[in-house]
């Protein structure tokens, strides 16, 4: 999938004209929605233009690797393998956390734990809870939230798929009408997943663009 990544923007960028093909148009659209809708959209064109290539490249490889899931001869996602969604966390986690001591050197870790303005008898509470949401729970939900999407996806496919196979194949008689229905099912879920696939990879480059952007506040 990475190659084929690779490639097709390969391709669609070879050749660069003033009005452009329809490669070109196609790919030029889908960099302009990411690029205006999540990146600049969470950081703003200056910050935006200093993560794209990182936001970017992130979007389109998530998107990559859960339409694999729908693809004969993989029917798998990459992303609903834990080991990827994990990456990708951490990705994100040195992101947010290069992008908040680069901007804060000495005062990033001490405001996002110790928040101005709270009472200091309420750090005993503020401040651990701080710490889990911020520095231990970000990129386990983010992991998590990309895998359990895709893993749902990839079991409803092979619970349709698999009713198929049985109604028309083992069952037979008049059960192989059923094979019909499931058949359906399993195509519209197809469907559905392409759009899960975008959205995952939408909801997981915003998300790491928006802990950026929280970790380059003024108020750290």
């Amino acid at each position: 999938m990475v190659i084929v990544l690779l490639v097709v923007f390969w391709l669609g960028t070879r050749r660069m004209k003033l009005i452009p093909g329809r490669g070109q148009s196609v790919l030029e659209f889908a960099y302009t929605f990411v690029r205006d809708q999540i990146i600049y959209g969470a950081l703003g064109e200056k910050d935006g233009k200093r993560f794209l290539p990182l936001l970017m490249t992130m979007f389109f490889f998530i998107v990559g690797m859960n339409i694999t899931g729908i693809i004969p001869g993989l029917n798998l996602a990459g992303s609903s393998v834990f080991g990827l969604p994990l990456v990708l966390a951490l990705v994100s986690y040195v992101a947010f956390m290069y992008a908040g001591i680069k901007k804060h050197p000495g005062a990033f870790f001490k405001n996002s734990l110790f928040p101005a303005g709270v009472p200091w008898p309420l750090y005993f509470i503020v401040t651990p809870i701080e710490f889990l949401s911020t520095f231990i729970l970000r990129p386990v939900t983010l992991s998590i939230r990309l895998l359990m999407n895709m893993v749902a996806g990839h079991m409803l496919l092979v619970l349709c798929f698999s009713a198929t196979q049985f109604f028309l194949f083992t069952a037979g008689g008049l059960y192989s009408l059923f094979s019909v229905g499931t058949l359906a099912f399993g195509l519209a879920f197809t469907v559905f997943e392409i759009l899960v696939a975008v959205l995952q990879a939408y909801v997981f480059t915003y998300l790491t663009a928006v802990y950026i952007q929280l970790a380059l506040a003024e108020e750290h």
